[in-house]
């Protein structure tokens, strides 16, 4: 009675914050966006938003961003990074991405 089994294979469905809006988007940035700071531009804002994630230079000169948080959120951080970084951006693209729960701080990865 009570008594929980574990099953190797089966998989869980990943809700860190239940009842919550939490969404991962992946966003490309083509332009001039690669050995202007746009990286450590994207990491400073981060800081200021309650979100997670990580973006880095692409072999194509575009530069690849994963952020997550409560939709409110992910939208603010995206807005102040295209206020703050705009100019230089000449295409933006957006696809929803898997939520890691484990996942914490914001990174510049290389």
């Amino acid at each position: 009675m009570g008594e929980s089994v574990f099953h190797p294979f089966a998989t869980r469905q990943a809700q860190p914050y239940a009842g919550s809006d939490m969404e991962r988007r992946q966003v490309t940035f083509q332009g001039s966006v690669q050995g202007v700071g746009f990286r450590a531009t994207a990491r400073t804002i981060a800081r200021g938003h309650p979100v997670t994630g990580w973006v880095r230079n692409q072999p194509d000169r575009s530069v690849l961003l994963e952020v997550q948080g409560e939709k409110s959120a992910v939208d603010a951080y995206l807005a102040d990074l295209r206020t703050e970084m705009g100019r230089l951006v000449r295409a933006e693209h957006a696809i929803p991405s898997r939520i890691d729960p484990d996942e914490a701080g914001f990174e510049i990865r290389y």
